[in-house]
C-alpha cells in the first residue's frame, strides 16, 4: 500500500514534507499521521525500518459515487524501530506495547488512487 510507504518516509525523518503521504491519506489517518510526526520532533526521535503487514480485503463497496473498503491488516512493527535522531540509540517499545496487533483501515477511492481515511489500531487483538 502506498500509505504505508510514505508513513514510513515521513516517520524516517519525522516530517511529513519528505514523503507524498498527504497524497494517500486524508482525515483522520492524515490527522493522526501529523499528530506523530509532532510527537516525534518533540522527542527528538525517528524511526528505522518498516512495519510488516498481513492484509485481508474486504468487499469493495459503494457510498454514493465513491467506492469503500475496509481492510484489516496485521500489523508486525518487530522490525519499525523508533529511535533517537541524534544519536540512532534505540528507544523501547513500551512494556505492554504488542509488536503484532490487528489494524482496521478505511479507504476510499479518489480518481484512480486509494485514499486512507482512517487506521483504528487494536492494540487488545494480538494476530
Amino acid at each position: 500500500m502506498s500509505f504505508w510507504a510514505e508513513q514510513v518516509k515521513a516517520y524516517a525523518k519525522a516530517d511529513l514534507g519528505s514523503s507524498r503521504l498527504t497524497k494517500y491519506a486524508s482525515g483522520e489517518a492524515l490527522a493522526r499521521a501529523r499528530g506523530d510526526v509532532a510527537a516525534m520532533k518533540r522527542a527528538g526521535t525517528v524511526t528505522q525500518g518498516a512495519p510488516r503487514h498481513q492484509v485481508r480485503l474486504s468487499p469493495v463497496s459503494r457510498h454514493g459515487k465513491v467506492q469503500a473498503a475496509t481492510v484489516t491488516d496485521c500489523l508486525d512493527i518487530s522490525r519499525w524501530k523508533t529511535v533517537k535522531a541524534s544519536s540512532g540509540a534505540q528507544v523501547p517499545f513500551p512494556k505492554r506495547q504488542p509488536l503484532r496487533y490487528v489494524t482496521s483501515v478505511s479507504a476510499e477511492k479518489w480518481g484512480e488512487r486509494w485514499v486512507i481515511i482512517k487506521v483504528t489500531p487494536q492494540g487488545d487483538r494480538s494476530c
